[in-house]
């Protein structure tokens, strides 16, 4: 299978060995990886924002680098749900690109999702030790339906002890939320890791960049003793990575 890896804006400024885990997964998985180097930002940002204009814009942009493939596939669920669910909506008044945006969003996923149910990956061979919490994003659970598949392959993560938050809300990350209402997302993301202490985790793993991004930094201001990772390191057996904010996690 042909398919195209959307490295996302996050993980190519701030985090690329994302990247170069989920490469590697789709590798294992007897994908034939392209990492598209046009590519660029899938128009989520604005889209939110009410700037359809530009939104459109990149999305078509998008479709124009990523179409000839198989597959396209993110380490993130927000940005997933943008190229899946919303490309369609977004270009559906536009005679010539709303069949075309239908066809390119079908072959749309999410990384996890896409190596159990797309590629039929049960296990992997990694090994991670300590005790973590798994954070479902917003975008991977609700849009996208994601749950079972990353906590189906961390089950097989040699060292790995997983353990369930109580409370699955979000992290408070949302985007341009945490910029608009820093205190409301600071508030959500401390009882995020709060709970996840909980819980017994010393470790937060996600499939979103943000969130864990946002967790982080939230950790280190409030003195909270937990590391956050993406959960592609982890299944790519990178442990040796340090977690996202280094030191101060």
């Amino acid at each position: 299978m042909r398919a195209r890896l959307f490295v996302t804006c996050l993980v190519d400024l701030l985090r690329p060995s994302v990247g170069f885990a989920a490469l590697r997964l789709l590798e294992q998985s007897g994908c034939k990886v392209v990492v598209p180097r046009a590519q660029t930002c899938c128009g989520q940002p604005a889209y939110n924002a009410g700037r359809r204009r530009d939104a459109k814009a990149l999305a078509k942009a998008v479709i124009r680098d990523f179409e000839d493939c198989d597959a396209v596939v993110a380490p993130s669920g927000s940005c997933a749900a943008m190229l899946r669910l919303h490309y369609p909506a977004l270009l559906a008044d536009e005679r010539r690109w709303a069949q075309r945006a239908r066809d390119f969003a079908a072959r749309c996923h999410e990384l996890v999702s896409f190596l159990v149910t797309v590629r039929g990956m049960t296990s992997v061979a990694a090994r991670c030790a300590g005790t973590t919490a798994y954070h479902d994003s917003c975008s991977a659970l609700r849009e996208l339906g994601v749950r079972d598949e990353p906590r189906r392959l961390l089950a097989s993560v040699e060292g790995l002890s997983l353990r369930e938050i109580a409370d699955a809300q979000c992290c408070g990350f949302g985007g341009a939320f945490c910029v608009k209402y820093p205190e409301i997302a600071t508030r959500i993301a401390r009882d995020k890791l709060h709970a996840a202490k909980r819980c017994g985790a010393d470790m937060i793993l996600s499939a979103d960049l943000g969130c864990l991004l946002h967790l982080a930094g939230t950790a280190s201001r409030e003195g909270v003793n937990i590391s956050c990772r993406h959960v592609a390191e982890v299944l790519a057996g990178d442990s040796g990575v340090p977690p996202i904010g280094g030191d101060k996690t």
